[in-house]
This record gives structure tokens, C-alpha cells and sequence, in this order.
């Protein structure tokens, strides 16, 4: 184990470069970066979050930093090729296949190079238009940014979460919800999956979402990115067995494609190796990136609750704090695979919209969504009482990192709301 590592279950924690939860003087300093002026520059702080490897688990109390809990054993890092059940007793198994990745070099002609285009002629009447729109665009790109941004800045003054695709196409938004409903069904992990995992459980699975929370968190990624790389990792173990020594791993591939799918600037593959503490190589990433995809049949689009709850929320608005609210709750429901992979993500959108509505304005379900989804309140009770359920167990868990976020002040700190301890479902 490293020097200065804390041994907690199947995961560790480097306590000498934790990021926030440390001092940064010991860390090296990062390399310069050169960009183009006319470029957009970003600056990546890079931090070590964490590690989860084998055979120790990662797990914060709070106001405590990271304690020591009791190992479990298990086998070596060795990840099974597939279609191979393995038992915790089981000896290594070498993988049958090996997948190679393929970098190609971009290779940037030089300034002294000239390139000739053959362009098609254009009659007068289209080089008017042509000349109207591109003094057109002269005229925007040159106005201020406050004179074109104006309209999307008054939409989001209150502070409410604004969902800047769904107003733009709000003509067609019906259309698109009931596509999304439709694709919802395709892309589902398996319910049971965990039941017939041989070397993890689904305590470890909770502490890596919590991981890749923080994670999110930590390099100020999109929700969407968090939902889409919980929704990877979900169908990856639904056809995988995974030892516990490979699960970050698999983990740390999904936040990685979620990332380079939804974000503008995502961050680059020696970050994710960086904040495992190096547990794993850029290679085996790039490798375990490579099965994901293979494994996924590369079919990355997928609803999320994220995004239906978003499509709720702006069709019958509410106060900021319940949108904040609405928000945390969908975000607990990733922590657990039982029972919240029974129900599809409408379903539970639907019902973090209700408990959050329930608990701020004792309103359950308006009828304007019952119209709109199709979903009556009977519809929504069961995962409805198992929201309930789980949002009333959070404090006494010791993975936070939910709870967390939702306790500054941008987001109205809704995690500390009282929850009703009963609800008036039938």
C-alpha cells in the first residue's frame, strides 16, 4: 500500500494529495501550457480525489475526513474476458483477447502552405443572399456580448434551472418527450444485474457513484455527464463480471466517455489517471475505454432522469428551491441498483418531481404533467415511497458526497430540508 494511504474496505484514499480535503503543498507543479491567443485558455487545477482499489474502500465522515472501516478480502486485480464467471476463490484468469487502441498524430500543415478551392459560381440573385447573410453575421459577431446573450441571462436572473434546448425547440417539446419515452425502454441496465456479480456488491457500487460525484463535482463537469456515465457503468456490469479490483476502473472509463460525449472541454485521460492516485495506467484506461464502448455497441445516446426532469420542470414551473430540491432527490436515486433500475427514468423523474413538490408546496403531481406523461399519481407511488425511503436513510449513510453538494448555498442547501416522515399515498 502507498505511504500515506488509508486502508477502508475495498478502496484507498491518498490522504497526502487530497484535493479538498488537504493542503496542495505538496503537490508538483503542473506543466505550462501553451495556447493560442485566439483561443479560448483553460486552466485545469488538477487534484487527487481519491483512490478505490482493491481490497479498501473509500468512505468520509462528516466533518471527520476519511476513517478506516474493516477490509474485505477478495481476489486480484484481474479483470474476466467475457462471458467467464469467476467466484471470489477462482484463480486469475488471462484475458483470450486483447484490444489495442489506435492514436493517430495530427500532423498541422504549415503556415507557408496555400490551398486552392474550386467553388461554384453563383447567379446574382444568390450572391445577394449570400452577402446579406454574411453581413448579417458581421453585425452579430460584432455586437456586445451582453446585447446577445441578454435573453438567456433574464431566463436564469431568479436563479432557477433553465433548460436552454427545451425552450428552443418548445413547439416540438411533446414530440421529444415521447421519443424519449420510446428510447427509454432500449438502453435499460438489467435490474438484477448485481445478484449475479461474483465479486462485488452493491455497497461498492454506492461508494464509486459517490466517487464519481465527487469527481463531477471536483472538475465542475455537467449533471448530465454524472447521469450518462452511471448509465454506462450500470449496462457495462449488467454484461460484464467485474472483480472489485477492476471496478474503478470501469467506473473511471465511464465518467470518461460521459465526459468526452456531453462536455465542451473535458478533461484530458492523465487527469482520470491522475485522481486514481495512478492505480491505473493511461493504457489499461484507454483499454477498459475501448471494452466500454465494445460492450455499450458504442450506443451512447440515452434519456436520463436528468433530462426528464428538466422537460417537467420547465412544462409546470415551480419555486427554485423545489427545482433545487427536485434535483438532489434524482440525484439519490443513482446510489442505489435496487430497487430504482426497476423503474424506467420517466418514472423516476416523475417522482423526485413529486416528493420535492410534496415537501415544499404539498402539491404531489399537477395535472398538466398527468397530461403531459401520462403518468397518474397511483403510477408514481411505488417509486415514490422508495425515493422516500431513500432520501430519509441519506444522513445515516457514510457516503455524502450528494448531500454535500446540495448543502451550499447556490443550490439553496434543499439538502437539509425536513422530509415528512409519512406520506398520504394510498
Amino acid at each position: 500500500m502507498h505511504r500515506n494511504m488509508i486502508s477502508n474496505g475495498p478502496f484507498t484514499v491518498n490522504t497526502s494529495a487530497m484535493g479538498k480535503y488537504s493542503a496542495f503543498q505538496n503537490l508538483p507543479p503542473l506543466p505550462k501550457v501553451e495556447v493560442q491567443s485566439n483561443l479560448p485558455s483553460k486552466v485545469l487545477h488538477r487534484t487527487v480525489l481519491g483512490v478505490l482499489s482493491d481490497n479498501e474502500q473509500h468512505r468520509r465522515s462528516l466533518g471527520q475526513g476519511f476513517v478506516p472501516a474493516k477490509c474485505l478480502t477478495g481476489t486480484e486485480n484481474t479483470f474476466p474476458y467475457p462471458g467467464k464467471t469467476l467466484t471470489t476463490n477462482a484463480a486469475p484468469v488471462a484475458p483470450k483477447q486483447c484490444f489495442t487502441v489506435y492514436v493517430d498524430e495530427i500532423e498541422t500543415a504549415p503556415e507557408t502552405c496555400s490551398f486552392e478551392l474550386e467553388c461554384p459560381t453563383l447567379d446574382e440573385g444568390d450572391a445577394n443572399i449570400v452577402k446579406h447573410n454574411f453581413q448579417l453575421l458581421l453585425d452579430i459577431s460584432s455586437a456586445s456580448p451582453m446585447m446577445v446573450d441578454s435573453s438567456f441571462q433574464s431566463l436564469a436572473e431568479d436563479g432557477s434551472i433553465i433548460d436552454p434546448d427545451a425552450i428552443a425547440v418548445s413547439e416540438y417539446i411533446e414530440e421529444i418527450h415521447q421519443y424519449l419515452r420510446e428510447v427509454e425502454v432500449k438502453n435499460r441496465p438489467k435490474a438484477y444485474y448485481m445478484r449475479k456479480q461474483p465479486d462485488i456488491t452493491s455497497a461498492m457500487r454506492m461508494i464509486l457513484v459517490d466517487w464519481l460525484v465527487e469527481v463531477v463535482e471536483e472538475y465542475k463537469l455537467r449533471t448530465e455527464t454524472l447521469y450518462l456515465a452511471v448509465n454506462y457503468l450500470d449496462r457495462f456490469l449488467s454484461c460484464m463480471s467485474v472483480l472489485r479490483g477492476k471496478l474503478q476502473l470501469v467506473g473511471t472509463a465511464a465518467i470518461l466517455v460521459a465526459s468526452k460525449y456531453e462536455e465542451i472541454y473535458p478533461p484530458d485521460v492523465d487527469e482520470f489517471v491522475y485522481i486514481t492516485d495512478d492505480t491505473y495506467t493511461k493504457k489499461q484506461l484507454l483499454r477498459m475505454e475501448h471494452l466500454l464502448l465494445k460492450v455499450l455497441a458504442f450506443d451512447l445516446t440515452v434519456p436520463t432522469i436528468n433530462q426528464l426532469l428538466l422537460q417537467y420542470l420547465n412544462r409546470h414551473s415551480v419555486s427554485v428551491k423545489t427545482e433545487h430540491f427536485a434535483m438532489y432527490l434524482a440525484e439519490l436515486s443513482l446510489m442505489e441498483v435496487e430497487p430504482f433500475l426497476n423503474y424506467v427514468p420517466s418514472l423516476t423523474a416523475a417522482a423526485a418531481y413529486c416528493l420535492a413538490n410534496y415537501t415544499v408546496n404539498k402539491v404531489f403531481w399537477p395535472e398538466t404533467l398527468e397530461a403531459f406523461t401520462g403518468y397518474t399519481l397511483s403510477d408514481i407511488a411505488p417509486c415514490l415511497r422508495d425515493l422516500h425511503r431513500v432520501c430519509l436513510n441519506m444522513p445515516s449513510l457514510p457516503q455524502q458526497a450528494i448531500r454535500e453538494k446540495y448543502k451550499a448555498q447556490k443550490y439553496l442547501q434543499v439538502s437539509l430540508l425536513d422530509l415528512p416522515s409519512l406520506l398520504p399515498l394510498k
